[in-house]
Order: C-alpha cells, then sequence, then structure tokens
C-alpha cells in the first residue's frame, strides 16, 4: 500500500495537505504532537471523500520519539510504503534578536530543521529501495526574503532550502525528487493575528491564499508527471516575492 505521511497534519496547511493527497489515493498518516481533536477532525475529513489513514503521534523536534513511533510503524507495517513525504512542522516564535532567549532559537530551528532531517532519513532508504519517492518540504516567505522578528524561524526555513537543493542532487537517479514549497501569507491560525485587508494592499493579488491553494501545488509535485522536477523552491505567495 502506498503512504503519504504529512508532519504536522492537524491543522491549517498540513489538514488540506493530508486531504489532497488522500483523494489522490494515499494512505495517509496524519503526524501531530499534541492536538489530538484536530488530527482526528483531518482523518474524519479524509475518510467522509472516501479516503483512509491513520494518526501517528510524535514531536518532530525529538529524534527519539520519531524513533520510537515512526520506526515502529515502519518495522510494524512491511506492506506499507511511505511513497511521500511532506515536511510541514513548523513552529514560529518571533522576536527581536537582540531580546531573544535560547529557548526560543532552539525550539524553531529544532522544530523544522532537525524535524526535517530525522523524519526523512528514516523514510529515505525505503525511497531509496523502491526508487521512487517525493519529498516536499513545506518552508516559507520568511527563508527566501527574511522577515524582522523572525531570524529563527528566517534561519530555519531558510535552512531547509539549502538541504532540499543538496538533498535533491544526492538521490536524484535513484528516482527520488526534493523540492520546497515556500507560502507567503495563507489563511491559517498562524496568521489570525494580521490585518488582511491591510496586508493586501502589498500583494499583488490583493489577497491572502488558501491553504487548499498551497495543498494543489504540493499535490502536483507529489504527482508521477512531476519526476523531471527536483530541487527546486515554488513560491505559493500571491506574487509578493520573487
Amino acid at each position: 500500500m502506498k503512504c503519504a505521511l504529512v508532519t504536522g497534519g492537524s491543522r491549517g496547511i498540513g489538514k488540506a495537505i493530508c486531504i489532497k493527497l488522500a483523494a489522490m489515493g494515499y494512505y495517509v498518516l496524519v503526524n501531530y504532537k499534541s492536538n489530538e481533536g484536530e488530527a482526528n477532525d483531518t482523518l474524519a475529513k479524509i475518510r467522509a471523500n472516501g479516503g483512509d489513514g491513520e494518526l501517528l503521534k510524535f514531536d518532530v523536534s525529538g529524534k527519539e520519539q520519531i524513533q520510537d513511533a515512526l520506526g515502529k510503524w515502519i518495522v510494524a507495517n512491511a506492506d506499507k510504503y511511505i511513497e511521500v513525504l511532506v515536511n510541514n512542522a513548523g513552529i514560529k516564535d518571533d522576536g527581536l534578536m537582540m531580546w531573544m532567549k535560547d529557548e526560543q532559537w532552539d525550539n524553531v530551528i529544532n522544530t523544522s530543521l532537525g524535524g526535517f532531517f530525522y523524519v526523512t532519513r528514516m523514510v529515505l532508504s525505503s525511497m531509496l529501495l523502491k526508487k521512487y519517492g517525493r519529498i516536499i518540504n513545506v518552508v516559507s516567505l520568511s527563508g527566501l526574503k527574511g522577515l524582522p522578528g523572525q531570524t529563527n524561524y528566517s534561519a530555519a526555513k531558510a535552512g531547509v532550502i539549502g538541504a532540499t537543493k543538496a538533498l535533491a542532487q544526492e538521490v536524484a537517479r535513484k528516482g527520488v525528487t526534493v523540492n520546497a514549497v515556500a507560502p507567503g501569507f495563507i489563511k491559517t491560525d498562524m496568521t489570525e493575528g494580521l490585518d488582511e485587508k491591510e496586508m493586501a494592499v502589498l500583494i499583488p493579488t490583493r489577497r491572502f491564499g488558501t491553504a487548499e491553494e498551497v495543498a494543489h501545488t504540493v499535490g502536483f509535485l507529489a504527482s508521477p508527471e512531476a519526476g523531471y522536477i527536483t530541487a527546486q523552491v515554488i513560491s505559493v505567495n500571491g506574487g509578493l516575492y520573487s
């Protein structure tokens, strides 16, 4: 059975990606850290649309948790194969660098960049053996442009962008593609505090994007038809930055 693992799949962009990949025929592993209610809601929506999957709880910033949860799942499910990995989990903890605490830096870096490394390394071997795989990393406008107050978040996402380009060159001849999607301002709980009307004047399309628009881009990169696209960063930002 072909599976797709989506980290941070319980809410926002992650939820939309889970639903999209399920609609493409994948058995979806919905990873979440703590919000079991939202994770169950994601799974319910997948099943309501005729798809299927299961929940997989672990904190992507903790390599022991990843080994315990994901490692055990892989061993126990020899008949299933993670063909698509979407590294979506990430957190923000904004602040000016001069006042930023150690834990603000560590938590953001360990979740986005550390999570990418530990999760990807665990599923990569089977992709290489099968000579097929799709790895899509959800990064951010912050990782491309850099935004004030987000030194930690910008550094984490820029690090994942660099890792995307490097890993893509390592595994391309084995049929595994590695790409990134960089959302701009998307209507999710992470942008709830922003004034969309005020911010929209900066965006050529004059609006925030939707989680479904990001998910559609991820779905394309996950498809067999995207096999000649690798090491790329696709911006989904309404023309705000290129």
